[in-house]
């Protein structure tokens, strides 16, 4: 039994059983992989995959089993080789972070550029996704972080670090006939055509919950994972856009205003995604604190040392985050 295998094994029961897709993720032949995992089968003495053809269809009883602890073990030679690259040289690595559009487009340009001058030796590489996505990701050890407002708290192993709070803002025309309304309500906002994140993206369940409070039914003309792409429909005269505030740039949308929503939807809470059994490097927890001061190391240390994302909950409580 060789790492490989487990590697080929665990790459296919995430490439949807598609051997030519893990192939080309990772970067060798298609027969190449199912040679090894004939050989392991074989070694084994069981059947790892249900075959119809050349096609795998389904995975065995015990293929589950044993791709789950193959997981596991990749994951923990993972960590030593974090352990040994760290004590190496400290300065020198890879940060894989997952997040969505609007962190990666407006909350983590200053961050990175930061980071990238304390560490310029680091290669950091940023995959935008949804947020079911990008926690899937950070879960399965794909990545080093995650950051986001949704789906964190789908999967146990991971840690929800609370970063900064947020709030939106309704975006129209110069001249809209909303910008009169003082103060803005829903019924208000319900009465045009909306064009809003993507069900699931960025706080978009907040968004929902308040319209339904208050029976209302907005009616959507688009949704978008993109706020930029939320804001040219605007511009466009296709609906009202509710997005994220810092999305709202005074130079650049000079042309849109921004009315106040903080009061109409509540803020939201971004948050960093981590496994409980990763090996952190030094600039990880530097990257994590610059991109919310209060998360120092002692504190990421201590939230990693607890089981419950309650206990997490509580250790953050009190603190108040930045607001943006």
């Amino acid at each position: 039994m060789k790492l490989q295998q487990l590697r080929y094994i665990w790459e296919i029961a995430h490439h949807e059983l598609n051997v030519s897709a893990t192939a080309e993720s990772l970067f060798t032949s298609q027969p190449g992989i199912s040679k090894q995992v004939r050989q392991l089968e074989e070694e084994l003495g069981v059947p790892l995959f249900v075959r119809n053809g050349k096609q795998l269809t389904e995975m065995t009883p015990p293929g589950k089993l044993i791709v789950e602890l193959a997981g596991e073990i990749l994951h923990k030679a993972e960590n030593i080789r974090r352990i040994a690259e760290e004590y190496r040289d400290e300065q020198c690595g890879t940060l894989a972070i997952a997040t969505t559009h609007t962190q990666a487009r407006y909350a983590l340009p200053p961050v990175v550029k930061q980071f990238m001058a304390r560490y310029p030796r680091v290669t950091l590489t940023i995959h935008q996704g949804t947020p079911l996505q990008i926690s899937d990701l950070a879960a399965r050890g794909a990545v080093d972080l995650a950051i986001a407002t949704e789906a964190l708290e789908l999967f146990e192993n991971l840690v929800m670090l609370p970063c900064y709070r947020w709030n939106r803002c309704v975006l129209v025309p110069a001249g809209h006939p909303l910008t009169e309304k003082q103060p803005l309500t829903l019924q208000d906002v319900a009465q045009w055509p909306l064009v809003t994140y993507v069900f699931g993206f960025t706080g978009r369940s907040k968004l929902d919950e308040a319209f339904s409070q208050h029976g209302l039914q907005p009616r959507l003309a688009l949704t978008a994972v993109d706020a930029d792409v939320i804001k040219t429909y605007v511009r466009l005269g296709l609906g009202v856009g509710i997005v994220a505030k810092m999305a709202y740039d005074p130079k650049a949308d000079q042309d849109l205003v921004a009315l106040e929503a903080g009061h109409l939807f509540g803020p939201s809470v971004t948050k960093i995604g981590l496994r409980r059994d990763t090996f952190v490097r030094r600039f990880i927890y530097d990257f994590i604190e610059l991109f919310a001061p209060h998360l120092t190391r002692a504190r990421v240390e201590q939230a990693l040392k607890l089981r419950d994302q309650r206990e997490v909950d509580a250790l953050f409580e009190g603190i108040a985050l930045p607001c943006y």
